[in-house]
Protein backbone atom coordinates (compact mmCIF):
# COMPACT_ATOMS: atom_id res chain seq x y z
CA UNK A 1 0.00 0.00 0.00
CA UNK A 2 1.03 3.40 -0.58
CA UNK A 3 1.94 5.67 2.29
CA UNK A 4 -1.08 7.66 3.03
CA UNK A 5 1.13 10.66 4.48
CA UNK A 6 3.76 12.93 3.78
CA UNK A 7 7.18 10.57 4.41
CA UNK A 8 9.08 12.88 7.12
CA UNK A 9 11.88 14.04 4.42
CA UNK A 10 9.12 16.20 2.75
CA UNK A 11 8.02 17.52 6.29
CA UNK A 12 11.41 18.33 7.74
CA UNK A 13 10.05 22.07 9.80
CA UNK A 14 6.35 20.58 10.17
CA UNK A 15 4.47 19.27 13.55
CA UNK A 16 4.04 15.42 12.47
CA UNK A 17 0.90 13.61 13.40
CA UNK A 18 0.44 12.14 15.94
CA UNK A 19 -1.37 9.03 16.87
CA UNK A 20 -2.04 7.01 20.01
CA UNK A 21 -2.96 3.63 19.58
CA UNK A 22 -4.48 1.26 22.06
CA UNK A 23 -4.81 -2.02 21.42
CA UNK A 24 -7.49 -4.64 22.61
CA UNK A 25 -6.83 -8.44 23.86
CA UNK A 26 -7.96 -10.84 20.46
CA UNK A 27 -6.48 -12.06 17.75
CA UNK A 28 -6.95 -9.34 15.28
CA UNK A 29 -4.03 -7.90 17.71
CA UNK A 30 -1.48 -9.13 14.97
CA UNK A 31 -3.03 -6.43 12.24
CA UNK A 32 -2.23 -2.94 14.34
CA UNK A 33 1.34 -4.34 13.42
CA UNK A 34 1.25 -3.28 10.15
CA UNK A 35 -0.78 -0.18 10.72
CA UNK A 36 1.85 0.97 13.09
CA UNK A 37 4.70 0.22 10.80
CA UNK A 38 3.00 1.88 7.75
CA UNK A 39 2.18 5.25 9.75
CA UNK A 40 5.67 5.36 11.31
CA UNK A 41 7.38 4.85 7.82
CA UNK A 42 4.59 7.43 6.24
CA UNK A 43 6.28 9.86 9.36
CA UNK A 44 4.10 9.68 12.08
CA UNK A 45 4.98 9.75 15.44
CA UNK A 46 2.96 6.80 17.09
CA UNK A 47 2.22 5.79 20.89
CA UNK A 48 0.73 2.46 21.62
CA UNK A 49 -0.66 1.01 25.04
CA UNK A 50 -1.41 -2.58 25.30
CA UNK A 51 -4.21 -3.91 27.57
CA UNK A 52 -3.11 -6.55 30.08
CA UNK A 53 -4.71 -9.13 27.64
CA UNK A 54 -3.66 -7.83 24.50
CA UNK A 55 -0.04 -9.34 25.89
CA UNK A 56 -1.15 -12.41 25.86
CA UNK A 57 -1.26 -11.66 21.79
CA UNK A 58 1.54 -9.49 20.96
CA UNK A 59 4.24 -8.20 22.70
CA UNK A 60 5.15 -4.37 24.06
CA UNK A 61 8.39 -5.84 22.43
CA UNK A 62 7.07 -6.13 19.25
CA UNK A 63 5.23 -2.73 19.18
CA UNK A 64 7.94 -0.95 20.88
CA UNK A 65 10.68 -1.78 17.91
CA UNK A 66 7.58 -0.81 14.58
CA UNK A 67 7.00 2.27 16.66
CA UNK A 68 10.50 3.56 17.48
CA UNK A 69 9.09 4.21 21.36
CA UNK A 70 8.43 2.21 24.34
CA UNK A 71 5.08 0.65 24.43
CA UNK A 72 3.19 1.18 27.44
CA UNK A 73 1.09 -0.98 29.45
CA UNK A 74 -0.06 -0.86 32.97
CA UNK A 75 2.81 -1.72 34.38
CA UNK A 76 4.21 1.47 33.40
CA UNK A 77 0.43 3.11 34.48
CA UNK A 78 0.60 2.31 38.17
CA UNK A 79 4.21 3.07 39.07
CA UNK A 80 5.04 6.98 39.70
CA UNK A 81 7.97 7.02 37.69
CA UNK A 82 6.71 10.10 35.57
CA UNK A 83 7.06 13.82 36.41
CA UNK A 84 2.91 14.13 35.16
CA UNK A 85 0.44 10.96 35.19
CA UNK A 86 0.85 9.04 32.55
CA UNK A 87 -2.29 8.49 31.04
CA UNK A 88 -2.66 13.05 31.11
CA UNK A 89 0.78 13.43 29.23
CA UNK A 90 -0.13 10.67 26.53
CA UNK A 91 -4.10 12.39 26.56
CA UNK A 92 -2.84 15.64 25.74
CA UNK A 93 0.07 14.60 23.75
CA UNK A 94 -2.20 12.76 20.91
CA UNK A 95 -3.90 14.47 17.24
CA UNK A 96 -6.24 11.17 17.69
CA UNK A 97 -6.32 7.94 18.89
CA UNK A 98 -6.97 4.35 17.80
CA UNK A 99 -7.97 1.52 19.24
CA UNK A 100 -7.82 -1.92 17.83
CA UNK A 101 -9.02 -4.67 18.14
CA UNK A 102 -11.97 -3.00 20.62
CA UNK A 103 -13.00 -5.86 22.38
CA UNK A 104 -16.80 -6.20 23.90
CA UNK A 105 -15.05 -5.28 28.05
CA UNK A 106 -12.86 -2.17 26.30
CA UNK A 107 -16.48 -0.78 24.00
CA UNK A 108 -18.86 -1.57 27.68
CA UNK A 109 -15.49 0.51 29.56
CA UNK A 110 -16.19 3.30 27.18
CA UNK A 111 -19.72 3.57 26.90
CA UNK A 112 -20.39 3.97 30.65
CA UNK A 113 -17.21 6.18 31.10
CA UNK A 114 -15.16 3.48 32.94
CA UNK A 115 -12.01 4.12 33.20
CA UNK A 116 -9.38 1.21 35.17
CA UNK A 117 -6.46 0.37 33.18
CA UNK A 118 -4.02 2.97 31.42
CA UNK A 119 -6.10 2.66 27.84
CA UNK A 120 -9.82 3.90 29.35
CA UNK A 121 -8.08 6.70 31.56
CA UNK A 122 -6.32 7.92 28.60
CA UNK A 123 -9.37 8.12 26.64
CA UNK A 124 -10.80 9.92 29.44
CA UNK A 125 -7.94 12.31 30.02
CA UNK A 126 -8.17 12.89 26.10
CA UNK A 127 -10.10 15.30 23.78
CA UNK A 128 -8.93 14.07 20.51
CA UNK A 129 -10.91 11.96 17.74
CA UNK A 130 -11.21 8.13 18.82
CA UNK A 131 -11.20 5.79 15.88
CA UNK A 132 -12.58 2.32 16.92
CA UNK A 133 -11.77 -1.15 15.00
CA UNK A 134 -13.85 -3.71 16.76
CA UNK A 135 -12.93 -6.97 16.32
CA UNK A 136 -14.92 -10.12 18.15
CA UNK A 137 -16.71 -13.46 17.80
CA UNK A 138 -20.02 -13.28 15.14
CA UNK A 139 -22.46 -13.99 18.46
CA UNK A 140 -20.54 -11.91 20.98
CA UNK A 141 -20.51 -8.94 18.01
CA UNK A 142 -24.34 -9.67 17.51
CA UNK A 143 -25.23 -9.80 21.36
CA UNK A 144 -28.11 -6.98 22.49
CA UNK A 145 -25.98 -5.61 25.10
CA UNK A 146 -22.72 -4.84 22.52
CA UNK A 147 -25.17 -3.58 19.78
CA UNK A 148 -26.39 -0.93 22.51
CA UNK A 149 -22.88 -0.14 23.51
CA UNK A 150 -21.62 0.15 20.25
CA UNK A 151 -24.60 2.47 18.47
CA UNK A 152 -24.75 4.74 22.32
CA UNK A 153 -20.93 5.34 21.92
CA UNK A 154 -20.68 6.67 18.53
CA UNK A 155 -23.44 9.19 19.22
CA UNK A 156 -20.34 10.73 21.17
CA UNK A 157 -19.14 13.19 18.43
CA UNK A 158 -15.41 12.27 19.71
CA UNK A 159 -16.08 7.93 18.16
CA UNK A 160 -15.86 7.29 14.75
CA UNK A 161 -16.31 3.75 13.82
CA UNK A 162 -14.78 1.59 11.23
CA UNK A 163 -17.17 -1.39 11.97
CA UNK A 164 -16.79 -4.76 11.28
CA UNK A 165 -16.08 -6.84 8.59
CA UNK A 166 -17.64 -10.34 7.54
CA UNK A 167 -15.16 -13.17 7.17
CA UNK A 168 -13.82 -16.55 8.42
CA UNK A 169 -12.96 -15.94 11.84
CA UNK A 170 -10.63 -17.05 14.34
CA UNK A 171 -13.25 -19.41 16.11
CA UNK A 172 -13.90 -21.43 12.39
CA UNK A 173 -16.88 -19.29 12.29
CA UNK A 174 -17.72 -17.17 9.41
CA UNK A 175 -19.65 -14.00 9.73
CA UNK A 176 -19.89 -10.53 11.15
CA UNK A 177 -17.13 -9.31 13.59
CA UNK A 178 -13.98 -9.23 11.37
CA UNK A 179 -11.57 -6.53 12.20
CA UNK A 180 -11.15 -4.12 9.29
CA UNK A 181 -8.24 -4.29 7.62
CA UNK A 182 -5.21 -2.48 7.76
CA UNK A 183 -5.36 0.02 4.57
CA UNK A 184 -8.75 0.70 5.42
CA UNK A 185 -8.17 1.39 9.18
CA UNK A 186 -5.08 3.69 7.72
CA UNK A 187 -7.28 5.22 5.25
CA UNK A 188 -9.72 6.08 8.26
CA UNK A 189 -6.64 7.60 9.83
CA UNK A 190 -5.68 10.14 7.49
CA UNK A 191 -9.15 11.10 7.20
CA UNK A 192 -9.88 11.88 10.54
CA UNK A 193 -5.97 13.90 11.09
CA UNK A 194 -7.48 16.09 8.02
CA UNK A 195 -11.11 16.59 9.17
CA UNK A 196 -9.86 16.68 12.69
CA UNK A 197 -12.59 14.67 13.18
CA UNK A 198 -15.35 17.12 11.90
CA UNK A 199 -18.59 15.56 10.17
CA UNK A 200 -19.41 18.38 8.32
CA UNK A 201 -21.40 16.05 5.15
CA UNK A 202 -23.37 14.66 8.12
CA UNK A 203 -27.04 14.07 7.62
CA UNK A 204 -26.40 14.28 3.67
CA UNK A 205 -26.78 11.74 1.24
CA UNK A 206 -23.70 11.43 -1.45
CA UNK A 207 -23.48 9.90 -4.76
CA UNK A 208 -20.45 8.92 -6.77
CA UNK A 209 -19.69 7.46 -9.88
CA UNK A 210 -16.15 6.08 -10.27
CA UNK A 211 -14.17 3.77 -12.64
CA UNK A 212 -14.41 3.34 -16.55
CA UNK A 213 -17.48 1.81 -18.00
CA UNK A 214 -17.01 -0.92 -21.10
CA UNK A 215 -18.98 -1.17 -23.99
CA UNK A 216 -19.11 -4.49 -25.56
CA UNK A 217 -18.74 -5.11 -29.40
CA UNK A 218 -18.60 -8.99 -28.37
CA UNK A 219 -18.92 -11.08 -24.76
CA UNK A 220 -14.73 -10.39 -24.83
CA UNK A 221 -14.25 -7.25 -27.05
CA UNK A 222 -15.04 -3.80 -25.26
CA UNK A 223 -14.07 -0.03 -25.95
CA UNK A 224 -13.08 1.32 -22.82
CA UNK A 225 -10.22 3.15 -21.09
CA UNK A 226 -7.74 2.67 -18.27
CA UNK A 227 -9.72 4.36 -15.47
CA UNK A 228 -9.19 2.16 -12.33
CA UNK A 229 -12.08 4.44 -9.95
CA UNK A 230 -9.40 5.36 -7.49
CA UNK A 231 -10.77 8.67 -7.60
CA UNK A 232 -14.11 8.17 -6.89
CA UNK A 233 -12.85 5.25 -4.32
CA UNK A 234 -11.24 7.74 -2.21
CA UNK A 235 -14.14 9.96 -3.03
CA UNK A 236 -16.65 7.49 -1.15
CA UNK A 237 -14.06 7.07 1.90
CA UNK A 238 -13.51 10.73 2.60
CA UNK A 239 -17.83 11.71 2.19
CA UNK A 240 -18.10 8.58 4.76
CA UNK A 241 -15.36 9.15 7.26
CA UNK A 242 -17.09 13.01 6.90
CA UNK A 243 -20.48 11.59 8.14
CA UNK A 244 -22.19 11.21 4.61
CA UNK A 245 -24.35 8.27 3.67
CA UNK A 246 -22.61 7.18 0.51
CA UNK A 247 -23.49 5.04 -2.44
CA UNK A 248 -20.56 4.27 -4.74
CA UNK A 249 -21.66 3.51 -8.70
CA UNK A 250 -18.86 1.98 -10.21
CA UNK A 251 -17.46 0.36 -13.18
CA UNK A 252 -15.61 -2.90 -13.11
CA UNK A 253 -12.34 -2.21 -9.71
CA UNK A 254 -9.96 -4.45 -8.73
CA UNK A 255 -10.92 -2.98 -5.04
CA UNK A 256 -13.24 -3.80 -2.67
CA UNK A 257 -15.81 -1.24 -1.61
CA UNK A 258 -15.09 0.08 1.91
CA UNK A 259 -17.44 -0.84 4.88
CA UNK A 260 -20.22 1.19 5.65
CA UNK A 261 -20.37 2.29 1.78
CA UNK A 262 -23.54 1.34 0.03
CA UNK A 263 -21.58 0.04 -3.84
CA UNK A 264 -23.68 -0.65 -6.90
CA UNK A 265 -21.46 -2.16 -9.94
CA UNK A 266 -21.95 -1.71 -13.26
CA UNK A 267 -20.17 -2.36 -16.17
CA UNK A 268 -21.68 0.03 -19.43
CA UNK A 269 -22.87 3.51 -19.46
CA UNK A 270 -26.31 2.81 -19.76
CA UNK A 271 -26.50 0.70 -16.91
CA UNK A 272 -24.77 3.54 -14.66
CA UNK A 273 -27.02 6.09 -16.23
CA UNK A 274 -30.37 4.37 -14.90
CA UNK A 275 -28.84 3.98 -11.17
CA UNK A 276 -27.74 7.62 -11.39
CA UNK A 277 -31.10 8.44 -12.05
CA UNK A 278 -32.56 6.27 -9.82
CA UNK A 279 -30.72 7.61 -6.39
CA UNK A 280 -30.35 10.74 -7.86
CA UNK A 281 -33.88 12.56 -5.98
CA UNK A 282 -32.24 11.42 -2.87
CA UNK A 283 -28.81 12.75 -2.85
CA UNK A 284 -27.31 16.50 -1.58
CA UNK A 285 -24.12 15.45 -3.54
CA UNK A 286 -23.30 13.97 -7.02
CA UNK A 287 -19.74 13.88 -7.60
CA UNK A 288 -19.65 12.11 -11.29
CA UNK A 289 -16.27 10.95 -11.56
CA UNK A 290 -16.47 7.95 -13.42
CA UNK A 291 -14.71 8.08 -17.26
CA UNK A 292 -17.58 7.08 -18.89
CA UNK A 293 -17.59 6.05 -22.61
CA UNK A 294 -18.33 8.05 -25.18
CA UNK A 295 -19.17 5.67 -27.90
CA UNK A 296 -20.32 2.42 -28.30
CA UNK A 297 -20.31 0.09 -30.83
CA UNK A 298 -23.62 0.38 -32.88
CA UNK A 299 -23.91 -3.72 -33.40
CA UNK A 300 -23.53 -6.30 -30.58
CA UNK A 301 -22.80 -9.79 -30.99
CA UNK A 302 -23.91 -12.08 -28.80
CA UNK A 303 -21.32 -14.74 -29.82
CA UNK A 304 -17.32 -13.76 -30.30
CA UNK A 305 -16.88 -12.73 -33.35
CA UNK A 306 -13.70 -14.61 -35.31
CA UNK A 307 -10.76 -12.16 -36.17
CA UNK A 308 -11.91 -12.76 -39.79
CA UNK A 309 -15.40 -11.28 -39.20
CA UNK A 310 -14.13 -8.02 -37.37
CA UNK A 311 -15.49 -4.95 -39.46
CA UNK A 312 -12.86 -3.19 -41.45
CA UNK A 313 -14.07 -0.03 -40.11
CA UNK A 314 -16.46 -0.42 -36.65
CA UNK A 315 -19.73 1.23 -36.55
CA UNK A 316 -20.54 3.58 -33.78
CA UNK A 317 -23.34 5.52 -31.90
CA UNK A 318 -23.13 7.84 -28.84
CA UNK A 319 -23.77 6.83 -25.15
CA UNK A 320 -25.82 8.65 -22.92
CA UNK A 321 -24.47 11.89 -21.18
CA UNK A 322 -24.81 11.01 -17.68
CA UNK A 323 -23.41 14.13 -16.34
CA UNK A 324 -25.79 16.55 -18.50
CA UNK A 325 -28.93 14.75 -17.99
CA UNK A 326 -27.62 15.44 -14.11
CA UNK A 327 -27.43 18.99 -14.64
CA UNK A 328 -30.50 19.09 -16.08
CA UNK A 329 -32.41 17.18 -12.90
CA UNK A 330 -30.93 18.68 -10.43
CA UNK A 331 -32.42 20.79 -8.03
CA UNK A 332 -31.30 24.10 -6.31
CA UNK A 333 -30.65 22.44 -3.01
CA UNK A 334 -28.33 19.72 -4.60
CA UNK A 335 -24.95 20.12 -5.52
CA UNK A 336 -23.13 18.23 -8.65
CA UNK A 337 -19.47 18.14 -9.65
CA UNK A 338 -18.03 16.57 -12.71
CA UNK A 339 -14.52 15.62 -13.48
CA UNK A 340 -12.66 16.65 -16.70
CA UNK A 341 -9.05 14.89 -17.21
CA UNK A 342 -7.10 16.28 -20.20
CA UNK A 343 -3.98 16.80 -21.65
CA UNK A 344 -2.36 20.14 -21.73
CA UNK A 345 -4.83 23.07 -21.50
CA UNK A 346 -6.70 21.73 -18.59
CA UNK A 347 -8.98 25.12 -17.53
CA UNK A 348 -10.25 26.12 -20.71
CA UNK A 349 -12.15 22.54 -21.58
CA UNK A 350 -13.22 22.37 -17.60
CA UNK A 351 -14.80 25.95 -17.73
CA UNK A 352 -16.44 24.46 -20.75
CA UNK A 353 -17.76 21.52 -18.90
CA UNK A 354 -18.97 23.37 -15.99
CA UNK A 355 -21.00 25.78 -17.95
CA UNK A 356 -22.48 23.56 -20.65
CA UNK A 357 -23.34 20.65 -18.46
CA UNK A 358 -24.57 23.16 -15.42
CA UNK A 359 -22.38 21.90 -13.12
CA UNK A 360 -21.77 23.62 -9.25
CA UNK A 361 -18.35 22.44 -9.45
CA UNK A 362 -15.19 20.72 -12.32
CA UNK A 363 -12.19 18.88 -10.65
CA UNK A 364 -9.89 19.67 -13.98
CA UNK A 365 -6.78 17.09 -13.85
CA UNK A 366 -3.98 16.34 -16.21
CA UNK A 367 -3.44 12.86 -17.26
CA UNK A 368 -0.50 13.58 -18.97
CA UNK A 369 1.59 14.35 -15.67
CA UNK A 370 4.08 11.91 -13.76
CA UNK A 371 2.40 9.97 -11.12
CA UNK A 372 -1.23 11.79 -11.78
CA UNK A 373 -4.53 10.73 -13.45
CA UNK A 374 -5.82 7.23 -14.46
CA UNK A 375 -4.28 4.03 -11.95
CA UNK A 376 -2.05 6.15 -10.21
CA UNK A 377 -2.11 6.34 -6.45
CA UNK A 378 -1.85 10.11 -6.56
CA UNK A 379 -3.77 13.20 -8.41
CA UNK A 380 -2.81 16.91 -8.94
CA UNK A 381 -5.94 19.28 -9.93
CA UNK A 382 -7.79 22.44 -10.42
CA UNK A 383 -10.88 23.37 -9.05
CA UNK A 384 -13.50 25.63 -10.40
CA UNK A 385 -16.81 26.57 -9.31
CA UNK A 386 -19.94 28.34 -10.90
CA UNK A 387 -18.96 31.38 -9.20
CA UNK A 388 -15.31 31.38 -10.58
CA UNK A 389 -13.95 30.49 -7.64
CA UNK A 390 -10.49 28.75 -8.66
CA UNK A 391 -7.79 26.81 -6.58
CA UNK A 392 -5.08 24.79 -7.84
CA UNK A 393 -4.29 21.68 -5.48
CA UNK A 394 -0.27 19.83 -5.78
CA UNK A 395 0.06 17.00 -6.06
CA UNK A 396 -0.70 14.47 -3.25
CA UNK A 397 -2.82 11.06 -2.62
CA UNK A 398 -6.09 10.65 -4.15
CA UNK A 399 -8.02 10.53 -0.34
CA UNK A 400 -6.17 14.13 0.17
CA UNK A 401 -7.75 15.27 -3.15
CA UNK A 402 -10.82 14.03 -2.46
CA UNK A 403 -10.27 16.17 1.42
CA UNK A 404 -9.89 18.89 -0.58
CA UNK A 405 -12.29 19.11 -2.86
CA UNK A 406 -15.04 18.56 0.01
CA UNK A 407 -13.41 21.28 1.54
CA UNK A 408 -13.82 23.74 -1.15
CA UNK A 409 -17.97 22.13 -1.68
CA UNK A 410 -18.21 22.78 1.74
CA UNK A 411 -17.02 26.48 2.45
CA UNK A 412 -19.29 27.51 -0.51
CA UNK A 413 -22.29 26.47 1.75
CA UNK A 414 -23.44 22.97 0.10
Amino acid sequence: MQSPLNPKSQIPNLKLPRVLIGVGGGIAAYKVCEVVSTLFKAGVEIRVILTRSAQEFITPLTLATLSRHAAYTDDHFWQPIHSRPLHIELGEWADMMLIAPLTANTLAKLAYGMADNLLTNTVLASTCPVLLAPAMNTDMWEQQAVQRNWHQLLTDSRYHGNGTASGLLACDRVGAGRMAEPPEIISHIQSLLHTQGKRDLAGKRVLISAGGTREYLDPVRFIGNPSTGKMGLALAQAAFHRGASVTLVHGPASWDVPLGVQGISIINAEQMQQVMLEYLPDAAVIVMSAAVADVKPRDYSTEKLAKRSLPQALPLEPVPDIVAQLGQLKQPHQCLIGFAAQTGDIVTPANEKLQNKKLDFIVANPIDQPDSGFGSDNNQAIFLDSHGRKVEIAPCSKLQMAHHLFDFVVSGEI
